[in-house]
């Protein structure tokens, strides 16, 4: 069901690209995870053909599938840590709350409106949809935070690179792919990871300009130790040692 590859070289290219953005985006996930779920059926497969096509390739690849497992275990296991560890005065924002209830209870509409009508596609596009803004949303916060503080110490540029470099691959990934059946039906066929990518680009972007153009004289000099600071203040000038 569905096309074939015709290329063997971008076939492969494909694979390797797929799964470096896997890795990227997976070890990512350990400083700063979010919640990322994607279903597929054999039942899914057929609406998105008739949809777009049955001469189209399906746009989900193996990667996809584990990237999205194992960003619900990483999920569960930080919320899990969240309810056992000693959180000290720190609380879920009034503003967190409203908007993860507003979530669940617009997955939970359109979960039952795709029931009554078996529209499992147009399901995922919108859960796919949810997933797009709340990533965005997720990444604002720290952007307002480094603004205000004009710096970025204490923030991982390293999660940023490689989220960067798992949204670019990405984009090649499914690139390689247009190339490959001579269509871009799969960029806008799963619309979901096409923004995903694109908001994480932006948003890493900016956090790159934050921390290595416009603060990184700011974060330099909040990271020199005390001790050194105060050796430097007691130290005489050289004059005055010439003089003793």
């Amino acid at each position: 069901m569905g096309a074939s590859w015709n290329s063997i070289a971008l076939k492969i290219t494909y694979q390797i690209l797929g799964w470096v953005a896997f890795v990227s985006w997976s070890i990512s996930f350990y400083p700063q995870v979010i919640l990322n779920f994607r279903r597929k059926s054999s039942a899914i497969q057929k609406q998105y053909l008739d949809k777009y096509g049955h001469k189209q390739m399906i746009p989900v690849a193996v990667n996809d599938v584990a990237f999205s497992i194992h960003a619900v275990l990483l999920t569960a296991i930080t919320l899990f840590q969240i309810a056992i560890y000693e959180r000290g005065r720190q609380k879920v924002s009034k503003i967190a709350i409203a908007i993860v209830c507003i979530v669940w209870v617009a997955a939970a509409a359109c979960l039952f409106v795709a029931l009554h009508h078996h529209s499992w596609l147009w399901l995922i596009s919108v859960f796919s949809s949810i997933q797009v803004c709340t990533t965005g949303i997720k990444y604002i916060p720290q952007a307002i935070m480094n603004f205000m503080r004009k710096s970025t110490d204490g923030f991982s540029i390293g999660n940023i690179l490689l989220d960067f470099l798992g949204g670019v691959t990405n984009y090649a990934q499914m690139a390689a792919q247009s190339i490959d059946q001579h269509s871009w039906v799969n960029f806008y066929g799963n619309i979901g990871k096409t923004l995903l990518s694109l908001v994480s680009i932006f948003f890493d972007l900016l956090f790159m300009f934050q921390h290595y153009i416009l603060y990184p004289a700011k974060k330099k000099k909040e990271n020199a130790s005390p001790e050194t600071e105060r050796d430097s203040a007691a130290e005489p000038p050289s004059s005055q040692l010439q003089n003793v």
